[in-house]
């Protein structure tokens, strides 16, 4: 291993100087094809040989809220759905005050620690629902760089992730109307998805119209450890309304916990900040 990617510091870094870099060591080991021991649907269990017990049935949405009166107040979300019966059976949140500015393409090093110790939680205290897949609020290899939010937490908690995006990446030529005028366009059977081809030919994900109401599409790409084809099949799966319910239950949840407990945080931190500082001699 690379004695960078080594030290947990420099990944999670908060030095805008170091994050092209940290971006381009952890994009060398993203998986871009199913990699994982379970499988969708009985017929395919039974092709791959995997038992009824290796079926995908726990999968994760992450978000994250922040307060309006605040931006730097935010409540990380994540919420486990059972993919059999569409429910929740496990959420949890992460409320704190974030010391690093947002700046376009390195969302990660915002959110990406806030989204971790949720998962590191989970792996520690509740392993019967810990997620075998993960839908990300964001992007994956549709970004920039190719390594957005979702690739990066998939490289870090080694976990299939998928992205999910509300707008589109302008990447490769790529543009928010010109594929909304390929999907109105498109006869295909499957003609509430195109595939997200740029002018290098490069693949770089698919938009969706995940529900009969929703008149925009979603934007799917690969996070890590799965291939396009089997993450817009999941995300199809999970589509009551246009956002995948495990994201959409972590929007909703992780709102109304902010809303519920900003207040006390923001008098915690406005507290502790006013405190007289220790002389260490």
């Amino acid at each position: 291993m690379d004695e960078a990617m080594s030290k947990p510091e420099f990944i999670l870094s908060s030095n805008p100087d170091d994050w092209v870099e940290v971006q381009n060591l952890l994009k060398r080991k993203v998986i871009l094809e199913d990699n994982f021991m379970w499988s969708i649907s009985a017929s395919e269990s039974s092709l791959k040989g995997t038992s009824e017990s290796h079926r995908l049935r726990f999968i994760g949405g992450v978000d994250i809220s922040f307060c309006k009166d605040d931006p730097s107040i935010a409540c990380g979300a994540i919420v486990i759905v059972d993919i059999a019966s569409m429910e929740v059976v496990y959420d949890d949140y992460n409320l704190t005050q974030l010391q690093i500015p947002y700046v376009p393409g390195f969302l990660a090093f915002r959110e990406g620690p806030v989204l971790l110790e949720l998962l590191e939680k989970m792996k520690l205290h509740t392993k019967l629902y810990y997620p075998q897949l993960l839908m990300v609020d964001g992007n994956g290899l549709l970004h920039p760089r190719g390594f957005g939010l979702a690739s990066h937490l998939g490289v870090m908690a080694d976990l299939p992730t998928i992205g999910v995006g509300k707008n589109l990446h302008h990447v490769d030529g790529l543009t928010q109307s010109g594929v909304k005028k390929l999907l109105e366009g498109n006869t295909k059977s499957d003609g509430d998805v195109i595939t997200l081809t740029g002018n290098s030919g490069f693949t770089w994900g698919v938009a969706m119209r995940s529900s009969e109401d929703s008149i925009k599409p979603i934007f799917i790409s690969i996070g890590h450890r799965i291939s396009l084809e089997t993450a817009t099949k999941v995300v199809k799966m999970c589509c009551k309304y246009r956002i995948p319910e495990p994201i959409r239950q972590a929007d909703i949840r992780s709102r109304a916990y902010l809303l519920r407990n900003a207040r006390s945080l923001k008098i915690a931190y406005e507290a502790s900040s006013s405190r007289p500082a220790c002389n260490r001699e």
